[in-house]
């Protein structure tokens, strides 16, 4: 089992930045993904970036060149570093890990942001 906790979300203008990071702990797995998903009351919840334990990220079109996810091997942590914040940003923002047993959500974290 693997357990992740969040942190970082909150309340920002238009234009302003972000920071969230998750902490993966419990049976972690040497080849994985970690990454966010993001969720709206409208939406389904939908990739915003991802990457492998080797580094590789990949990042949803709608935020290429404003965000970037990066990841410390030592702890198993992931960083998205969010830029230039957009109000359709605004979503609750959920940390993923997946290896080939386990497929483990964090509880959420909200980012709003306001026009």
């Amino acid at each position: 089992q693997v357990r992740l906790v969040e942190s970082g979300g909150g309340v920002v203008q238009a234009g302003g930045s972000l920071r969230l990071s998750c902490s993966a702990t419990g049976n972690i797995f040497g080849i994985n993904v970690m990454g966010w998903y993001r969720q709206t009351p409208e939406l389904q919840r939908e990739l915003v970036a991802k990457i492998t334990s080797r580094g590789d990220p990949d990042y949803a079109d709608s935020v290429k060149g404003r965000f970037s996810i990066s990841r410390h091997r030592v702890g198993n942590t992931v960083y998205l570093q969010m830029n230039n914040l957009k109000p359709d940003d605004t979503a609750v923002y959920f940390c993923n890990y997946v290896d080939r047993l386990a497929n483990s959500w964090g509880q959420g974290t909200q980012v709003t942001v306001s026009s």
